[in-house]
């Protein structure tokens, strides 16, 4: 599954990112993690990468990409991947397209978060007003300020890939709005509905499972059954063989008799009359 997560600050990306990386075993890619990694290793875009994060500037869209490149190769990635932080533009998201194609990757789709604005700064507030009565510190990042400068930054240079991706077909919108859990079960239908996640085996009731046992059981004796009748006949077959040849044997004997005493008796019948005849014409004579 290969994925990109899209969404003002505050929309709960890495949440859901997270959620998606243990349920689904899948590598959260995150440009910035990869830059220091590249440049930790000194590859040869890393140490170009090293040089220019040392002078303050931002780093070229085409290191980046070859960045992006290079982990894409490694064995861990054949579950798929969650892009954190790129694309933010569109000339990176058509940069990306073509490297993906390059190396016969599809991309299953664009999730966008969908969130109120003034929803979020509300949220901030609250959050910023709660930890300053507690007496905790808050972070730089953590303000409305900051928020108000960064959902200024997404609307002008990020926001544009909510059009390119929905013209490509990729684009899936959640409302980012609900519970946490809600847009988790959200994501994950959406993506069993476009065939990215296979859906789980629904699992068998108690009483089907005592059905499937019990037709298992019926099924065991009546096979067993008739192989011991047809064994028993294939046993006694010769011993019916033989019984059936003395039987004819006997009646080939009784038959032999019969046809001798009859043929006998044929023969002494006429001979006796024939001699009482005789007997006859000769007292007359």
């Amino acid at each position: 599954m290969r994925l990109i997560l899209l969404g003002p600050p505050g929309a709960g990306k890495g949440t859901q990112a997270q959620r998606l990386v243990h349920k689904h075993d899948l590598i959260q890619l995150s440009t910035g993690e990869m830059l220091r990694a590249a440049v930790a290793a000194q590859t040869p875009i890393g140490l170009q990468a090293k040089d220019i994060m040392a002078s303050g500037s931002l780093v070229p869209d085409e290191i980046v990409i070859g960045i992006i490149s290079d982990r894409l190769d490694q064995p861990d990635m054949k579950n798929g991947f969650i892009l954190d932080g790129f694309p933010r533009t569109v000339p990176q998201a058509a940069a990306l397209d073509e490297l993906l194609k390059k190396k016969h990757i599809k991309l299953d789709a664009v999730i966008e978060l969908r969130v109120n604005e003034s929803a979020l700064l509300d949220r901030v507030e609250s959050r910023v007003a709660e930890m300053r009565a507690r007496g905790e510190e808050v972070r730089i990042d953590d303000t409305p300020e900051v928020l108000s400068k960064r959902l200024a930054s997404y609307r002008t240079l990020t926001e544009p890939l909510i059009h390119y991706y929905s013209e490509r077909r990729k684009l899936l919108t959640v409302d980012g709005m609900m519970t946490i859990e809600h847009v988790t079960r959200e994501i994950n239908r959406i993506l069993s509905a476009i065939g990215a996640v296979e859906p789980k085996p629904v699992k068998a009731s108690a009483p089907a499972k005592q059905a499937k046992a019990g037709a298992r059981k019926t099924a065991k004796p009546s096979g067993k059954k008739p192989a011991k009748t047809a064994k028993k006949a294939a046993k006694s077959a010769p011993k019916a063989a033989k019984s059936a040849s003395k039987g004819a044997k006997k009646a080939k004997k009784a038959t032999r008799k019969t046809a001798k005493k009859t043929a006998k008796k044929a023969v002494k019948k006429p001979a006796k009359k024939a001699v009482k005849k005789v007997t006859k014409k000769r007292a007359k004579r």
